[in-house]
């Protein structure tokens, strides 16, 4: 058997690719909308990828599923359980095989029992991994966003970002019984997650790639949990705000996520070419903070390239816009793409956001931008003992922080809008001198700009 955790730590989300090695055959499960890894490492290893599935209908990235399946010739394989409601459009078109709970997925020698935990989602699947020819039964579980670890998937997400009114508090009870049947697993299964330390999808993850039945019964409080009411209170007690574009991750890959074959080759607009067009893009300059904070081109919105990255603008930028992307040249040719447009690119990728129409080298359009009698913004970085000084009729504070983080504590004088919601409410702000406060800084500068 060969066995290979992805992990993409932008979206903090694991995939796998298991093959029997006797055979060639190979499946993956959970796989993100770029192909490459997984093309690659099953050709290294002389596998052919035969069959493709995954967990649940995702909410934080496009599956890539649909897109490993096109690539590849791979069978489909998609949930059929959570009733009517919450069953994939797409996969009578495409032909894809419906699991059931105790079906079994059979790949070579390797065998994968499905295992229906609802909870997370209505049609959430786990599927038990073993390797007939050891003959020792089961070795592990693909867990997905049912059991993490350290962690167990919220159930509030298709009431909190997905809008279905009413459904947290039933997912949590469906939750609490689907985790009595994971407590019934041997305590030596392998436990492979669907996510770590990061992900939206749950509160506490562990930063640990795997863990066992076993250790997750000891240490993990939604596991160890016993008592029904106990653990519905404790699973929708703080969990953190869903970014927004979970919704539409939700509808993409329910309906069926379109398929990319490859990124599109980034063109590189002339300043004088995208003028004209800036009141109808969003420009995103990639420069840290510190250096957008000099200057900003007017209507641009600062997100530095980091981890983070695709969360905030998924949260902030609508679907059904044009994204240009702002960043200085850097050491490579002027007619190379920089490397960060590239990966920046690629990131909103995997979230959906493809409508991105180019990149622009920054200097050269604020000197232009200037040139047509415009000026740029600064963003001013306050410190704290100088945010002291000020009374609190002198300045609006605006605490852009997370509801879980202002009820730890808050500066009293602040205002508490969370940052994907500062768009809608900024119509309501007060005139005069506002400042922007978060925990570390990055999403204040965000914020700002």
């Amino acid at each position: 058997m060969f066995f290979r955790q992805f992990y993409d730590h932008g979206l903090a989300q694991a995939s796998y690719l298991i093959g029997c090695q006797a055979t060639g055959d190979a499946i993956v499960v959970d796989p993100l909308r770029d192909c490459a890894p997984y093309l690659e490492a099953a050709a290294a290893e002389g596998l052919r990828i035969t069959q493709v599935t995954e967990t649940h209908i995702h909410a934080d990235f496009v599956s890539g599923a649909r897109e490993l399946a096109a690539a590849t010739g791979a069978k489909l394989l998609l949930s059929a359980e959570g009733g009517d409601d919450w069953q994939y459009r797409y996969a009578a078109g495409d032909g894809a095989t419906l699991l059931h709970d105790g079906d079994t997925i059979v790949v070579g020698n390797i065998h994968l029992t499905v295992m229906h935990t609802p909870g997370h989602t209505p049609e959430h699947l786990a599927f038990v991994v073993t390797d007939t020819p050891r003959a020792a039964g089961p070795m592990g579980i693909l867990t997905g966003d049912f059991v993490f670890v350290g962690d167990v998937g919220r159930p509030d997400l298709l009431e909190r970002a997905a809008g279905v009114a009413n459904t947290m508090e039933a997912g949590a009870r469906t939750l609490f019984h689907s985790l009595a049947r994971f407590r019934a697993l041997p305590d030596h299964l392998q436990v492979w997650p669907g996510h770590g330390a990061g992900s939206a999808c749950g509160k506490a993850l562990g930063a640990v790639p795997s863990s066992t039945v076993g250790y997750e019964k000891l240490s993990n409080w939604g596991v160890a949990e016993t008592d029904e009411a106990r653990f519905v209170a404790s699973v929708l007690d703080g969990q953190p705000e869903p970014p927004r574009y979970f919704a539409e991750m939700k509808r993409i890959n329910r309906d069926g996520p379109p398929v990319l074959g490859q990124l599109a080759p980034l063109r590189a607009l002339a300043p004088a070419e995208a003028f004209p067009r800036a009141t109808a893009l969003w420009m995103i300059d990639l420069r840290p903070a510190a250096e957008a904070g000099l200057g900003l081109l007017a209507g641009a919105l600062s997100i530095p390239f980091s981890k983070a990255f695709s969360t905030y603008v998924g949260t902030l930028v609508p679907y059904d816009v044009d994204v240009l992307l702002l960043a200085p040249l850097g050491a490579e040719a002027p007619e190379t793409v920089p490397s960060v447009v590239r990966q920046a690119q690629h990131a909103l990728s995997l979230i959906g956001m493809d409508r991105v129409v180019g990149w622009m080298a920054v200097d050269a359009a604020a000197a232009f931008w200037q040139a047509q009698g415009q000026t740029l913004r600064p963003m001013r970085l306050l410190s704290v003992a100088a945010l002291a000084t000020m009374g609190p009729d002198a300045v609006t504070v605006i605490d852009v922080r997370g509801a879980s983080e202002w009820a730890a504590g808050h500066l009293p004088q602040a205002r508490h809008i969370p940052l994907g919601a500062l768009a809608s409410e900024m119509p309501s702000l007060p005139p005069g001198p506002l400042v922007v406060q978060c925990q570390s800084g990055a999403r204040s500068a965000i914020a700002a700009s």
